[in-house]
């Protein structure tokens, strides 16, 4: 009897501590991703790249969890992206972290993976967390917890694999050798975990392979995708030609690697026991890179994302409505995790959506998103001035406000002129010839090259045109948000109240474009001189201009 009661308490005691224990965090991060994942087929109405693409993990993830629809990053830019994502703080109070060149990470302002650190877990990442770096405790804690002794040949898939083929191997033996480097340095990362087992995990992948450049026409030769399947179902902002649908097929391509890889990962976790306990997250920090109104746009396909979240526990299947702003995984990851939240947050912890059942809007508060940014590369205009914008996303509008109409959108045209212009290899692989915000790519090359033909003069100009102040977008009439109805009386209540709205919200986030003087940004350290040379620093590889 008494054996019988021992048991039982012994029982009953483990099953408490197993309640009690944390769960993993496994956090995959994509550059330059967009929401483009085969999860989202169907889910808009109307035929889209999402009917093509294959990812088959993110799908998985979806399936066990939460699929967001309306998830959008606070700034379209790498590093002010990263720095509110890591800080749960709008990027411009980020400090020197709200721009891309010349940043540098304020080591005061707290961040979820060393808080995580702190509670008690295990913290270890491969690959790109932070741009331009991560020195010291900025912002995941240095390559202390680096697991990327491979290298970076992932990172540049789509010309690994060619280079490997080229030398005699074939496609399916290519890629399983890339492969290989995301098994060593995950298992690097659980050699590491396995001395401190008795802490939960938390694992950052940042392959950044969906950032330009990529291999011209590997959609097709490796993955299998026909550029001539998007017809009609690419953004109608872009020209519907046999060249852009091999670029966008492409981004594509390697979109499906990088999914490829969470299999692996996930595999992995689940032959150990450990996938049951592990909260899965699948994200990426702005849109298509090389494309109008994408990357360094405050559109929405400019700043909306892939987010998938699978939750121990949770009930699986649930496609979400709520706006969500990538910020708000900071206090999530937190209050998972166990970890205090630091003061000054401008985000939510999206647990109660999480622990939810339902689908569709399940926070009637959680109605719009901000959005903005100040500078991407440097020197992209005279005096290495910034672009500074801020957006409001509602469910049935975006407005946008310019407050420097007078500058360049995409950086100045450099030495694009009406009679002179760099060569097509120029322009597809050097993001400073011209419009330097704009990556590198075959379909700038192409629109630049195509500027003076009337028919596709007006997708020229919605790529680089000076903007008004404000631009207005119904996005029920105009999902593509291609009709600025800003100046049209019909309009002019609701701007109003959304100007209102957004001005508010800035003042009372303290957001320095608005407050005081308002010319933070517009003084050193963030603005400086121009020390990249027209015509120079190469986009070519994932290194450049993030």
């Amino acid at each position: 009897m008494i054996r019988s009661i021992a048991l039982l308490c012994l029982a009953l005691t483990s099953s408490l501590l197993a309640a009690e224990k944390k769960p993993n965090i496994l956090f995959f991060f994509a550059d330059d991703w967009g929401r483009y994942a085969s999860a989202y087929a169907g889910l808009d109405g109307r035929p889209n790249a999402n009917d093509i693409v294959k990812t088959p993990n993110v799908d998985r993830i979806a399936k066990n969890g939460v699929l967001f629809r309306n998830a959008f990053v606070n700034a379209p830019s790498c590093t002010p992206c990263r720095s509110s994502l890591t800080s749960g703080r709008y990027f411009f109070n980020t400090g020197r972290g709200a721009i891309l060149n010349g940043a540098v990470w304020d080591s005061s302002i707290p961040t979820w993976p060393l808080l995580l650190r702190d509670a008690g877990y295990h913290i270890g990442k491969t690959w790109k967390v932070w741009s331009p770096g991560s020195p010291g405790d900025a912002p995941f804690g240095g390559q202390q917890y680096a697991h990327d002794q491979t290298g970076n040949r992932f990172s540049n898939f789509s010309e690994e694999v060619t280079k490997l083929v080229a030398k005699g191997m074939s496609v399916d033996a290519a890629k399983e050798d890339l492969y290989g480097d995301v098994r060593k340095n995950f298992d690097h990362f659980l050699a590491a975990w396995a001395k401190e087992k008795d802490k939960p995990f938390c694992y950052w992948f940042g392959a950044t392979n969906t950032h330009r450049l990529w291999q011209k026409g590997s959609g097709k030769a490796l993955w299998g995708i026909e550029p001539d399947s998007l017809e009609g179902r690419m953004p109608s902002f872009l020209p519907d030609v046999p060249e852009v649908r091999e670029d966008f097929a492409d981004m594509l391509g390697e979109a499906q690697a990088w999914d490829h890889a969470l299999g692996i990962i996930m595999d992995k976790l689940q032959a150990m026991g450990e996938l049951e306990n592990t909260v899965i997250v699948a994200s990426g920090d702005h849109g298509a890179p090389g494309f109008p109104s994408g990357k360094c746009n405050l559109s929405s396909f400019g700043t909306g994302v892939t987010l998938a979240i699978s939750y121990p526990g949770g009930k699986g299947g649930r496609v979400v409505d709520d706006f969500v702003s990538l910020p708000d995984l900071c206090p999530t990851f937190l209050e998972i995790g166990g970890a205090p939240l630091p003061p000054n947050l401008n985000s939510r912890s999206l647990v109660p959506i999480l622990k939810s059942d339902q689908s569709g809007l399940i926070d009637s508060t959680r109605s719009w998103v901000i959005s903005g940014r100040e500078r991407h590369v440097a020197g992209a205009r005279e005096g290495n001035l910034t672009y500074p914008q801020r957006a409001l996303r509602t469910q049935d509008f975006l407005l946008v406000r310019n407050f420097k109409a007078d500058r360049w959108p995409m950086g100045a045209p450099f030495n694009v002129t009406e009679t002179s212009t760099p060569s097509h290899d120029e322009i597809a692989h050097n993001t400073h010839v011209a419009f330097p915000d704009m990556d590198a790519s075959e379909t700038k090359a192409w629109l630049i090259e195509h500027r003076n033909d009337p028919k596709w003069r007006w997708h020229y100009d919605f790529a680089f045109a000076k903007r008004p102040e404000f631009e207005l977008y119904d996005l029920k009439k105009d999902p593509d948000e291609k009709n600025n109805v800003a100046a049209d009386p019909a309009y002019s209540e609701i701007k109003s109240k959304l100007t209102e709205q957004l001005m508010k919200i800035l003042n009372d986030a303290g957001d320095p474009r608005v407050t005081g003087d308002g010319l933070t940004f517009e003084k050193p350290p963030f603005i400086g001189p121009d020390d990249t040379p027209r015509g120079k620093g190469k986009g070519k590889g994932k290194g450049k201009a993030k």
